[in-house]
């Protein structure tokens, strides 16, 4: 996860020079145009409400000074300093900020790898002293705990959507991640609508194709709404018969802007999804403006929005960690991962003391088997990247089951949740949990 103006290999500079504008509320879309055209000296200003947002196509975006979201009422700008100055100097503006890069939740953070690393010693000597009796309590905690069978997934097993009498049918979810796999043999003949907003810098409008160079975007598709039966493997999908949105936000290591991620989310509204998944995030505390906006109009239009609240504790070593961007919005969903034995995992993120921060769900997210780009056809990897689709296809399982949309649909979620002997402050409400009938 990557902070404001850092980098990260390849990710580095990829947002410089562009700033986020997140308009006073009554700022309507004449007043935008104008203030990004007389302050920010944006020459081509394109905005969606000039185009069919079904199907938005980020050329029609990357090559522009500006581009107004207008579901929304955020912007992204291209500026120097002096204009943003002058950006933030009028009341109808409510905040500029530069435009961040976001990271898969996945795996941990280099940085703690590097950590986990320095004190590799200490660890050893750990584990020396603990000797036998730690090695009979992680069998006591296995045997106790949910394991992946011939027919199901652990995590299948623990939030129950095989019980119920639900399949998500009707229901639309939009996975925003590195793209999917479109030729995936356990998704044949099932409709796929994917839409790539990841832009090349070279040639001018270039961009990735949807298809999944990465393998993230494609295992976080295939726990939301993998199929029922797949014809080689164990089932790993919560809700089968979701309408499946692919909207390519991060390219292919893993990185993304906040362009194409609004973009991604502009385009889910515009496809009137019920669900976006969002397993992706940046490692800042600050509640951020824009995708508090974002999350809100959502909401108010009837989609919910579920994050993963991120991979930065390191619990091992009593460092719990944060919930960051966009997770952290109080319109956004954010989701904590539990392992097997339902106890937290070491690397998911706890609650903060701000208005939106804390967590408000769990869902499995420690050696979750998925779906995986060909020729592998699956993979088990964790994170709370794997915990953010178990929640977005029960929300499908209980959309379908209630009728219930946008808020009303968090309200039952939290409500239905199973309740853990976790702290909330890790958990939230619980371990999310399908309808029983």
């Amino acid at each position: 996860m990557i902070e404001p103006g850092g980098s990260a290999g390849s990710a580095s500079g990829r947002a410089a020079g562009r700033y986020v504008v997140t308009f006073a509320e009554e700022v309507d879309e004449a007043g935008r145009q104008n203030v990004l055209r007389s302050l920010a000296g944006a020459a081509e200003v394109a905005s969606t409400a000039d185009l069919d947002v079904r199907t938005l196509n980020i050329a029609d975006l990357s090559t522009a000074d500006a581009v107004i979201f207008s579901r929304t009422g955020v912007a992204v700008v291209t500026a120097r300093a002096t204009q943003v100055a002058a950006l933030r100097s009028t009341p109808q503006v409510l905040q500029v900020r530069p435009s961040q890069v976001y990271r898969i939740l996945a795996e941990p953070d280099a940085n703690l790898l590097d950590y986990l690393r320095g004190r590799r010693d200490e660890v050893a000597d750990l584990y020396v002293k603990l000797g036998s009796r730690l090695d009979s309590a992680a069998d006591r905690a296995t045997d106790t705990g949910f394991r992946d069978t011939a027919q199901l997934t652990w995590g299948l097993q623990a939030t129950a959507p095989e019980t119920s009498h639900y399949t998500g049918q009707g229901v639309r979810i939009a996975v925003l991640d590195t793209g999917f796999d479109l030729a995936h043999p356990d998704f044949a003949g099932r409709p796929v609508t994917a839409r790539s907003f990841v832009s090349l810098p070279d040639p001018p409008g270039a961009f990735q194709g949807p298809q999944d160079g990465h393998g993230h975007g494609t295992h976080c598709t295939g726990t939301a709404a993998g199929p029922a039966a797949p014809p080689t493997s164990r089932r790993y999908g919560v809700a089968p018969n979701a309408e499946i949105f692919i909207g390519k936000v991060l390219d292919d290591e893993g990185f993304g802007e906040d362009t194409s991620i609004i973009a991604g989310i502009e385009w889910a509204l515009g496809q009137q999804c019920d669900i976006v998944s969002m397993s992706l995030g940046a490692d800042i505390r600050q509640v951020d403006p824009a995708y508090e906006r974002v999350g809100r109009r959502a909401l108010d239009g009837g989609t919910l929005i579920v994050a993963a609240a991120g991979n930065n504790a390191n619990r091992v070593f009593g460092e719990p960690g944060f919930v960051g961007v966009p997770a952290n919005s109080p319109s956004i969903m954010a989701v904590g991962a539990v392992n097997a034995q339902l106890h937290i995992a070491p690397f998911s993120a706890r609650s903060q003391p701000v208005d939106g921060g804390q967590v408000d769900l769990a869902g499995p997210g420690v050696a979750v088997f998925s779906s995986w780009p060909m020729p592998r056809r699956y993979n088990t990897i964790q994170g709370t990247s794997m915990a953010t689709p178990h929640v977005a296809g029960v929300a499908a399982l209980w959309a379908e089951a209630t009728g219930r949309r946008g808020r009303d649909l968090w309200s039952t979620l939290v409500q239905e949740a199973r309740r853990l002997e976790v702290p909330s402050t890790d958990v939230g409400a619980g371990l999310t949990h399908a309808p029983d009938v």
